[in-house]
């Protein structure tokens, strides 16, 4: 048997010395060589690709330990426990099918298909059954099925979703998980045991329930729960929309697309995404005598600008007249920008920006003055001496202040509340992969922010890849924590988009070679990609919020 080089980084034992192995080998035989204890480790990256424990080694090969409080060791806790409570689900409620649905704080929002809310009686009792398979122990197991045996298995078990998604992939070996008799699609790694699953908790909520898990940072620790109703609200109304179409699941959506039905079906989503933009058009409205701003923030590619455009051109057919001010304008300057931990420049803190004098001009503004705007001139890093455009404001006058830190407060303290319409966008995806497996809605941004970068920046999905983490703090910073206080949210998901977006995405992520650590997540967003039938760009209407990261679109940037 041939032999293999192997060796461990990034770990206690990290060591220059290589250890030789048989070919064929378990990686969770080799966890004593990490120096780190097993019950630490969720996964392992091998030629920086992350891979479950149990995958057997074919190549020479550096290892490194996935740990279970490492942003990927988080997200594969997570998934085990989402397939833990289907196994759970399936023993207590074999009649019932359990629908994942969309995450709320530091859980996921779940109902069963029937449409019949929860007992208390039964969460419970679904709880003690997962804390039993905890204490059980079970292994998780990753392995291949011929293709029409996991499609006969996916049948059986009424996994209609899960056996669509399996209609458009043609691989002769597909991958699944086992636990306990109960299989699902292989679609991310999962952690090796159910023993390592025991800090969760079920909770009741609206029609159904939440499986809650702890926060990044928090160990085994579950933090109170902080609801969102406005954000949940908006999730609802596109969940019932996405089953009144029939499109709740990536094959009902790849049905669409070979049955030539996608086009109507994309007019469809935009048509809906358009009477949303128009109905909060119609609440500003309504205030028209008291709002004079109207302040937009949302997650990075949210769409915010499009989105800005477009409730802009729906004020208008109502006689109101949008004036837009850009924050970009009243940067501090780079010499006086705060520095962030690493001493670099923190261009998103609050402190970045000129609020005294955005404040003062606001105000100028609202008492009838005529004002000059700021030119921020980015290559020198300071304010222009000469400013930009004069206006001013009449009774029909409302102004748009679109950027990171429009929902705070602090921006605009010495504006009256009433005077401010705060409106939260963000991409909140719908559509699910099938019944267990959700589609995170960073997933959906962050697929559109690399087609952008590339298209427009020139950037590569590795450098896109590489700082996503730090746009992701920023958000839950300066962001997320202010998204309650919208008087409105508005979602910029289309679900079809992720199949425009793999049009551009497979190439841009298939130039990731293994030689680098962004390589993992750029096989791992390829892998999810090959779930989605692709549909033509041109199919895509020019004034769609898409074309914002796409190109081709009819408004200007």
């Amino acid at each position: 048997m041939d032999e293999l080089c192997l060796r461990f980084v990034n770990c206690p034992a990290d060591t220059k010395e290589p250890i030789y192995c048989p070919a064929g080998v378990r990686a969770d035989t080799l966890l004593s060589h990490f120096g780190i204890q097993e019950h630490e480790i969720a996964a392992v990256r091998v030629n920086n690709e992350i891979l479950p424990l149990n995958i057997r080694l074919e190549v020479n090969a550096v290892l490194e330990p996935v740990l279970l409080d490492s942003p990927e060791g988080l997200m594969i806790y997570r998934r085990s426990l989402a397939f833990l409570l289907a196994i759970a689900a399936r023993e207590l409620f074999p009649e019932r099918n359990l629908y994942i649905g969309h995450s709320l704080g530091n859980g996921y929002y779940y109902t069963f298909t029937t449409g019949k809310k929860p007992e208390e009686e039964e969460i419970r009792n679904l709880k003690k059954i997962m804390e039993r398979l905890v204490r059980e122990n079970h292994p998780i197991i990753l392995r291949y099925a011929a293709y029409n045996e996991a499609l006969e298995i996916f049948k059986k078990n009424n996994q209609i979703a899960t056996s669509r998604i399996l209609e458009h992939r043609s691989e002769s070996r597909i991958k699944i998980n086992e636990c306990k008799g109960y299989a699902d699609i292989f679609i991310e790694p999962l952690v090796r045991r159910t023993g390592l699953l025991s800090a969760f908790d079920l909770q009741s909520y609206e029609e159904g329930f939440l499986l809650r898990f702890p926060g990044a940072g928090r160990g085994q620790d579950i933090d109170p729960f902080e609801n969102c109703p406005g954000i949940f609200s908006v999730y609802r109304e596109y969940k019932k929309w996405g089953r009144i179409v029939g499109v709740r699941s990536v094959g009902e959506l790849n049905a669409r697309i070979s049955d030539r039905s996608i086009r109507d079906y994309i007019r469809i989503a935009e048509a809906f995404q358009g009477r949303k933009l128009v109905e909060i058009a119609e609440k500003i409205y309504e205030k028209r005598d008291t709002l004079k701003m109207i302040l937009i923030a949302g997650p990075s590619s949210s769409g915010k600008t499009t989105s800005a455009k477009r409730l802009a051109i729906e004020l208008m057919v109502m006689g109101i007249k949008p004036l837009a001010i850009s924050l970009d304008d009243y940067y501090v300057g780079t010499d006086k920008t705060p520095r962030d931990e690493k001493g670099e420049p923190d261009y998103e803190c609050l402190e970045a920006l000129d609020v005294p004098y955005l404040n003062r001009q606001l105000l100028e503004l609202l008492a009838g003055e005529e004002i000059t705007l700021p030119v921020f001139n980015f290559k020198a890093g300071k304010r222009k001496e000469t400013g930009g455009r004069k206006i001013s404001m009449d009774r029909r006058t409302i102004l748009i202040v679109e950027g990171i830190h429009s929902l705070n407060d602090a921006l605009t303290a010495e504006i009256k509340r009433e005077l401010k319409f705060k409106l939260y966008v963000s991409a909140l995806t719908q559509l699910n992969l099938d019944d267990h497996n959700r589609i995170p809605t960073s997933d959906n941004r962050l697929l559109r922010r690399m087609v952008r970068d590339y298209q427009f920046r020139g950037k590569d999905a590795a450098g896109t890849i590489k700082m996503w983490p730090s746009v992701q703090r920023g958000e839950r910073k300066h962001i997320f924590p202010f998204q309650n206080s919208a008087d409105a949210a508005f979602n910029s998901a289309l679900d079809y988009e992720l199949a425009v977006l793999k049009f551009y995405a497979d190439t841009l992520l298939r130039a990731v070679k293994p030689g680098v650590c962004e390589y993992a997540e750029a096989a791992r967003l390829l892998s999810f990609l090959e779930n989605f039938a692709p549909i033509p760009p041109q199919y895509v209407p020019g004034t769609s919020i898409l074309r914002e990261f796409i190109g081709d679109s009819e408004f200007k940037y």
